[in-house]
């Protein structure tokens, strides 16, 4: 039988809602998914370490068989080709998240023509949601509850330093 291996990569610092939407319907279309945490990212300097970011997302997954995180360095094909990956699930909100995934898809074809780039658009209520947005947003005070997960609240709340407790 013919299994589909998938591997979902980022950065995820933190998780939000939207990782999760791609994460739940990609499960469904593939029989293993990968959440694999870069931890080399050229994104400047993370909230949470790797550490961290993958104990979030293993709380998060609980429930999704199908489902497993890890991270990784280097080239994402060959991690992919590591992982016996035959597709990377990418997840696209805006016209200027297509032009840089199409451009990475386009150099990962490039250096392993088998593996293939699954683009998938998340939940309309989720389109505008990034993670640079909700470190930005939460860090002047406001309310992310509705676009992370409960646990990645709690982590965020235990990162803030507040004038009562410097």
């Amino acid at each position: 039988m013919h299994t589909v291996k998938a591997i979902y990569p980022g950065t995820f610092d933190p998780l939000t809602n939207g990782h999760l939407d791609l994460i739940a319907r990609g499960a469904k279309i593939v029989d293993e998914l990968v959440v694999a945490i870069l931890r080399n990212s050229e994104k400047g300097t993370p909230l949470f370490t790797v550490p961290e970011r993958e104990e979030m997302i293993r709380e998060a997954i609980q429930g999704f068989d199908n489902v497993s995180v890890t991270t990784f360095n280097g080239l994402l094909v060959d991690f992919a080709r590591q992982q016996g990956a035959k597709a990377v699930l990418r997840g696209i909100r805006a016209i200027s998240d297509y032009e840089y995934e199409f451009q990475m898809a386009m150099m990962n074809r490039k250096l392993d023509p088998e593996l293939e780039t699954l683009f998938m658009m998340p939940a309309e209520k989720y389109t505008y949601v990034s993670s640079r947005l909700i470190k930005g947003v939460f860090r002047l005070g406001g309310d992310v509850t509705a676009l992370v997960p409960p646990l990645v609240v709690e982590r965020l709340k235990a990162k803030t330093v507040t004038p009562n407790n410097e």
